[in-house]
C-alpha cells in the first residue's frame, strides 16, 4: 500500500472528516452593524438618521438612494420619502479616539453614559430622535422626553439594530404611527373645510340680507346713520373754532369798531404812530409816509 519505509500513517491521513463551517465574529459583526449605514456599508457620517425599523444610515446616502432608485436596496424598500426617517440626536462620547481603531463607540447614552456599541440595547424615539439606551429609559416613568421635553407614547419607541423578532415588532409600530399621521392628517382637513363651509354660509346670508333690502331703503339709513354720527362733531369742531378765531387779537383788531387809541394794551408809543393819536390831528405837516387826510 505504499507504506515503504517504515511509516505509520495517521488516523487524520486516511479518514477524511467534514470541515466545520468558520464561525463569524460576532463582535466584529456588531460593531459594523453601529459604526456603518445599512443602505451603502460605509463608515457611518453625520448627520445619522435611521428608519422605521431602527436602521441607521447616512443622510446623504439616503437622500441619494431617494434620488436614484437603482441605489434604493431591498432591505430599505420601506423607505419611500424624507418622511420615512428620523433625524438622531446622538451624545459624543468624549473617550472615542478617531484615528485608533479601538473598539469604543462614538456615541454614548445622553443620560447613563453607556456607549453605544451594541453590547446594551439602545431605543430612539420617533417624536425627537432622541436616543438614550433601553435601561435608562426604562427608569423614566414619565413619556416625556429627559433631553428636549417632547411627550412620545409606546409606538413612538424604536428599538436601533434589533434582531429579527424586533425588527418585525419595529414594523408593526411603523405602520401604527403611519395610521395615525393619516388619521390626524384627514381630521385637519375635514375641519379646515368645515370651516370654509360655515364662513360661506355666513357670507351668502349677508348677501340675501343686503339684496332683500331696497337699495333706496338702505341707502337712506345709511345717510341717517352718518348724519346722526357726523352732525354733532361738526358742531362740536365749529364751535372751537370760532372760539379760537374770537380770541385771536389779529381777528379782533380785523374788526370795523376796533380802534388802536382805544386798545387798553398798546402803548402811548405805539398809539402815536397813528393818525388816530389826539397829537395827530391837530398837525400842520405833512404825514411821514404820504399825507396827512386831516391837513389842507
Amino acid at each position: 500500500m505504499g507504506c515503504d519505509g517504515g511509516t505509520i500513517p495517521r488516523r487524520d491521513e486516511l479518514v477524511r472528516l467534514k470541515k466545520k463551517p468558520e464561525q463569524k465574529d460576532k463582535d466584529a459583526e456588531r460593531q459594523f452593524r453601529w459604526k456603518h449605514c445599512a443602505l451603502t456599508q460605509q463608515r457611518l457620517q453625520q448627520p445619522i438618521v435611521m428608519c422605521g425599523l431602527g436602521r441607521l444610515y447616512a443622510k446623504q446616502n439616503v437622500i441619494e438612494a431617494l434620488l436614484d432608485k437603482e441605489k434604493m436596496t431591498d432591505a430599505c424598500a420601506h423607505i419611500k420619502s424624507m418622511k420615512d426617517i428620523k433625524n438622531l440626536n446622538l451624545t459624543s462620547n468624549p473617550a472615542y479616539d478617531e484615528t485608533k481603531d479601538d473598539k469604543s463607540s462614538p456615541y454614548i447614552c445622553a443620560l447613563i453614559g453607556l456607549e453605544m456599541s451594541g453590547q446594551f440595547r439602545f431605543v430612539a424615539l420617533w417624536t425627537c430622535g432622541c436616543v438614550f439606551s433601553e435601561r435608562a429609559l426604562k427608569e423614566v416613568k414619565d413619556r416625556v422626553c429627559s433631553v428636549c421635553q417632547t411627550p412620545y407614547t409606546d409606538d413612538d419607541i424604536v428599538i436601533l439594530n434589533g434582531t429579527e423578532d424586533e425588527i418585525e415588532q419595529m414594523r408593526v409600530k411603523m405602520e401604527a404611527r403611519n395610521a395615525r399621521a393619516k388619521a390626524e392628517k384627514k381630521a385637519k382637513l375635514d375641519k379646515k373645510s368645515k370651516t370654509k363651509a360655515a364662513s360661506a354660509t355666513i357670507t351668502s346670508g349677508e348677501a340675501a340680507e343686503s339684496i332683500a333690502t331696497p337699495p333706496e331703503q338702505s341707502s337712506a339709513a345709511a345717510a341717517t346713520a352718518s348724519a346722526s354720527t357726523t352732525k354733532p362733531i361738526v358742531l362740536n369742531k365749529r364751535a372751537l373754532i370760532s372760539d379760537k378765531i374770537g380770541e385771536d387779537p389779529v381777528f379782533k383788531k380785523s374788526k370795523d369798531d376796533y380802534s388802536v387809541a382805544k386798545d387798553p394794551k398798546a402803548s402811548a408809543v405805539y398809539k402815536s404812530l397813528f393818525t388816530s393819536h389826539e397829537s395827530e390831528k391837530d398837525q400842520k405837516r405833512a404825514h411821514w409816509v404820504t399825507y396827512n387826510p386831516f391837513y389842507n
